[in-house]
């Protein structure tokens, strides 16, 4: 609701004087994310007709009210996280790896959580979202898993000044749950490994993986994704090491 005060005049032309109706919006509430959302004072005068205050109080009450209702903002959105894998710990090499930011189609490269009914449509799991874009998680638990493995001698991500052996290019290709045929998480992530000091490619391949989604919910859709996405992070880490 607007804060400025708003006055609503009646003038019969028989009468000499008028009859005034004033409403101010004075008091103030805080609404949602502290915007401040202002409620109605009625101020009556030179009215005569009871019915008449009666009916304009009510407005001016219903009008104060909907800054009360509950659900007068949108709900909440489920907010989700990737998990990383833990691995069995190997010997630590000599080489130092950077994980670079992810690319993404624009339908994957944002806190959606996409939900393909068939090979050429996609929608978005409804009351939910990555807790941030999806590539910068995927970055994120890559580097982690990565760590966990104690097969590198440092592992680390741009700007953190770690001196590169080699760079980790991912693409995400698919990152969704696949409605059609059974409802399964499906993770593809194309994986390039990049000598940083000559700028040739050592190797590259693609990582696919899948889990059933086990229940409802948007709970069950994310945590057959974060399976589906355990499973290739680990694989990533095995081949990386085994060809470096």
């Amino acid at each position: 609701m607007a804060g400025r005060g708003v006055d609503f005049g009646f003038r019969r032309p028989q009468e000499r004087q008028a009859s005034t109706l004033r409403m101010r919006f004075a008091h103030s509430i805080r609404g949602q994310r502290g915007s401040r959302v202002k409620s109605v004072v009625l101020k009556l005068g030179g009215v005569k007709s009871g019915g008449l205050k009666a009916g304009v109080a009510l407005l001016a009450l219903s009008l104060a009210g909907c800054a009360f209702l509950p659900g007068g903002g949108p709900a909440p959105l489920d907010t989700f996280e990737l998990s990383a894998p833990s691995l069995d710990a190997r010997g630590r090499g000599r080489q130092q790896i950077l994980i670079a930011q992810p690319s993404a189609l624009k339908a994957l490269d944002s806190q959606n959580i996409v939900i393909k009914p068939s090979v050429r449509s996609i929608q978005y799991l409804k009351g939910a979202q990555w807790a941030d874009r999806l590539p910068l998680i995927v970055q994120a638990r890559l580097a982690e898993t990565f760590q966990r493995s104690g097969s590198f001698a440092g592992v680390g991500k741009p700007g953190e000044g770690l001196a590169i052996d080699y760079q980790v290019i991912v693409e995400v290709r698919s990152f969704e749950v696949r409605v059609d045929g059974g409802e399964h998480a499906e993770v593809e992530l194309f994986v390039r490994i990049l000598n940083d000091r000559n700028g040739e490619v050592r190797a590259s391949k693609s990582f696919n993986a899948t889990a059933p989604v086990s229940g409802g919910g948007n709970q069950a859709y994310v945590d057959a994704l974060d399976r589906a996405f355990g499973v290739a992070a680990k694989d990533i880490v095995r081949w990386t090491d085994s060809v470096i």
